[in-house]
């Protein structure tokens, strides 16, 4: 089983920079890809960007290329987000995976919201 677990999500105004925080537990992590998403109400997830356990970026979405960077050191994976638009309001979720591809693994998502 693997265990992950979200923090650093928070309210910040546009043009802020917020970091989220994955901590895994339970596999060794090393194993596993990870990666971020979102969903904000209403709408469809997303995903955001996605990292092989060896730190090397698979996937940054067009829509936070630029301004959303991946990262990860020892059991913890990271989202540095910067120039926050309000549209990155959203439920953020990490995910992980030994398989890239399908994603087994979820944290419960952490509320990111971007005021105007």
């Amino acid at each position: 089983q693997v265990q992950l677990v979200e923090s650093g999500g928070g309210l910040v105004q546009a043009g802020g920079s917020l970091r989220l925080s994955c901590a895994a537990s339970g596999r060794t992590f090393s194993t596993l890809h990870m990666g971020w998403f979102r969903q904000a109400p209403g709408k469809e997830r997303e995903f955001v960007a996605a990292i092989t356990w060896s730190g090397v970026t698979l996937y940054v979405a067009d829509f936070v290329k630029g301004r959303f960077i991946i990262s990860n050191a020892k059991n913890t994976v990271y989202l540095q987000m910067n120039s926050l638009k309000p549209e990155d309001t959203a439920v953020y979720y990490c995910a992980g995976t030994p398989t890239y591809g399908s994603w087994p693994y979820w944290g419960q998502g952490t509320q990111v919201t971007v005021s105007s």
